[in-house]
């Protein structure tokens, strides 16, 4: 099981890698399996980090079987947040 801090970092970097792969077309998304070989982390953790996203309401999730996310998107209020993080950065 990762420790607090691991899934923070594992959720920020799944945030990251789909508002980098979207290059401001929301409708894209990422395969589960992409976006696990991006973020290189485990299956579990990764499936974790998703369904912890969706429940606030930043990512979608298209689960296959397994509990594993087939396709990811990033919604509304994901692009916001990581916009707003982009913006705190410059």
């Amino acid at each position: 099981m990762a420790t607090l801090h691991q899934r923070q970092q594992y959720r920020q970097a799944i945030m990251k890698s789909l508002y980098e792969a979207m290059e401001g077309n929301r409708l894209l998304g990422l395969t589960g399996a992409q976006l696990r070989e991006d973020v290189a982390i485990p299956e579990e953790d990764l499936a974790a980090a998703c369904t912890y996203l969706a429940a606030e309401g930043l990512i979608q999730v298209d689960w296959a079987r397994g509990n594993t996310p087939a396709m990811v998107t990033l919604l509304h209020k994901g692009i916001q947040l990581m916009e707003s993080q982009e913006e705190d950065g410059d």
